[in-house]
């Protein structure tokens, strides 16, 4: 029996950046159509993301942050352009507002007994979100959102983020650079999007990945460098922003990566969260375009959460 959650919204689907951008809602529908031919999303605990508010953002993102995409949401029928990548409609805000509620509430579900480990298919994604700055598709900061609850609400000292999303999650970055309680492990592509500069600190791990990685080479890097800083680190919870973008079939980048290779990265993360957070795991979705892959990765990772659930 598994105690692994799924959590998402019906009004993820609501953000449309239009049709040739690669944040489309049939990302959403790639995953669950993947997950029902598997025969996964029957076992799951099937929850629904509430709307985070504007206390849980303001955890990580300042009130004129707020304020500013609340203000964005433009009518119907219309778009606004936060930056190049990053598109407003009208069902957007909406949409970011219950992605960023399922983190919280995947944080809820594993904190207080109710699964041991939490999938949370929401878009828009979070982790290029700054405190002062939505970009790279992202307007609030999920991932961090969920970490604040957890430091906040629940009074946890350490919570570890793993973030293997193709590129570096330079928002979350921002948010917890200075916050030694959130060990932050991200591999990326690199040189890549965004380009922004490498913050050193010990609570900070990066791990660069040239163009071509390949699998091998992938799994090395994790256990060089985020296997033994999570055992040191020993996290109470462990966060997780899932990119499936570092596929070998996803064109918006150029890892090499299978299904295999993601599961076997979530297994990982799963014995430290049984090792160090009494198994609690939220894993968040992020990057991932291509449709195929995304919904055959999104199915691995979520096989690997319920077959390694403790109970």
């Amino acid at each position: 029996m598994t105690h692994t959650a799924y959590i998402s919204h019906p009004d993820c689907l609501l953000h449309d950046p239009g049709p040739t951008h690669p944040e489309r809602p049939g990302r959403l529908h790639a995953i669950r159509n993947a997950l029902l031919d598997e025969g996964l999303l029957e076992g799951l605990i099937l929850l629904d993301a509430p709307p985070a508010t504007d206390a849980q953002l303001e955890r990580v993102h300042s009130p004129a942050h707020v304020a500013r995409i609340r203000a964005s949401a433009p009518a119907p029928g219309q778009q606004t352009m936060l930056d190049a990548d990053t598109v407003m409609s009208k069902g957007s805000l909406t949409a970011a507002l219950h992605a960023a509620g399922a983190g919280v509430a995947g944080v809820r579900a594993v904190m207080e007994g109710e699964a041991d480990h939490v999938f949370c298919a929401v878009r828009p994604p979070g982790h290029h979100a700054e405190r002062e700055r939505a970009m790279g598709f992202c307007l609030f900061n999920n991932i961090a959102v969920a970490a604040a609850h957890a430091l906040a609400h629940y009074g946890l000292a350490r919570v570890a983020i793993a973030d293997f999303d193709v590129h570096h999650g330079n928002g979350t970055e921002d948010i917890f650079r200075e916050d030694p309680r959130v060990l932050y492990c991200s591999s990326f592509q690199h040189p890549f999007y965004p380009g922004t500069p490498l913050a050193e600190r010990d609570h900070l791990i990066h791990t660069p990945l040239a163009a071509g990685t390949d699998g091998a080479t992938f799994r090395a890097a994790i256990e060089r460098d985020w296997l033994p800083a999570l055992d040191r680190f020993q996290p109470e919870l462990v966060l997780v922003s899932a990119g499936f973008d570092g596929h070998r079939d996803d064109h918006l980048a150029s890892l090499h990566l299978a299904e295999d290779d993601f599961a076997w990265v979530s297994r990982a993360l799963v014995d430290v969260a049984a090792r160090h957070a009494g198994g609690r795991l939220v894993s968040m979705l992020e990057g991932g375009y291509d449709f195929p892959s995304l919904g055959r990765s999104a199915a691995a990772h979520v096989r690997a959460l319920c077959e390694l659930s403790r109970r």
